[in-house]
């Protein structure tokens, strides 16, 4: 699974998802708790479906730095090959 959430839009979903949570929880809402849940749970896994399915990311370039992903897409790139 690609992380397709960028570092804000994690952070985001995931204090928004709590507070849904929360409100479901106070105000006995399964709809207001199975939509924070739902956001939590893009928060923490960095993937949203819906993104997905739009073919869509928030993740920029600079945070994918350092992600062994990206390194190993880094070292496929084709490089010349000399003949003896």
């Amino acid at each position: 699974m690609k992380k397709n959430v960028g570092d804000l839009d994690a952070f985001i979903r995931l204090w928004g998802g709590l507070f849904l949570l929360g409100m479901g929880i106070t105000r006995d809402s399964r709809t207001l708790m199975a939509l924070g849940a739902g956001k939590v749970a893009e928060g923490i896994t960095r993937f949203c479906p819906m993104l997905y399915m739009l073919g869509l990311t928030t993740v920029k370039d600079n945070e994918m730095e350092g992600n062994p992903v990206r390194e190993e897409r880094r070292m496929q790139t084709p490089v010349a090959q000399y003949e003896s």
